[in-house]
């Protein structure tokens, strides 16, 4: 029975480091939403169609063969924006997937200050993993217009009542070594 463990928050937040430390004390594979977005980046546009349906369907795919396969199962990163019935939708279409296949769906949400994500826009590991994300004036920017047009933390009680595995952390002082352990012993992963 496979497991998805979905890490969101807002950009910057440390998904993509917690997940990467998740993954180093767990048996399960990791994949940051990024890797399905950089490679149709290769060849059109970021607000293209084609690199939309692209990114969707190595989702999909990635999603669905694991939720199917013997593999103990994955984690996932996103940017969740809550006022956005598309990205519920989403959401409860990954946890259907795995459902459907007999799997587990586990949702971590990620919080930190403004000024700690700022910071951690910076890191050797971000940039090295995401390469979109090297221009640090465009993704300074990017972090800083979000914040006016989605809310990409929850409010409280609003994610317990859709998913019982759920837990939300901040993280602003802790390190992706604790985090990544809080999240395994509070899901016996």
């Amino acid at each position: 029975m496979a497991k998805m463990i979905l890490i969101c928050g807002p950009q910057a937040v440390g998904k993509m480091t917690v997940g990467q430390q998740l993954a180093k004390i767990t048996k399960l594979k990791f994949m940051h939403n990024h890797e399905t977005i950089d490679l149709p980046l290769r060849f059109f546009d970021y607000n293209s169609e084609p690199r939309r349906r692209l990114t969707d369907s190595f989702r999909e795919q990635i999603i669905t063969e694991v939720a199917k396969s013997n593999l103990e199962g994955m984690i996932f990163t996103l940017v969740f924006a809550f006022d956005s019935e598309d990205d519920w939708n989403w959401v409860n279409h990954v946890k259907d997937i795995f459902e459907s296949n007999d799997g587990e769906f586990y949702l971590v949400e990620l919080e930190t200050t403004l000024e700690e994500r700022l910071a951690r826009n910076k890191t050797e590991n971000r940039l090295k993993e995401k390469p979109t994300k090297r221009d640090i004036e465009f993704s300074e920017k990017d972090i800083l217009s979000s914040i006016d047009k989605y809310r990409m933390n929850s409010y409280p009680g609003e994610v317990e009542s859709h998913y019982k595995n759920y837990i939300r952390i901040d993280n602003t002082n802790l390190s992706p070594e604790k985090t990544a352990k809080i999240i395994k012993e509070k899901f016996n992963l």
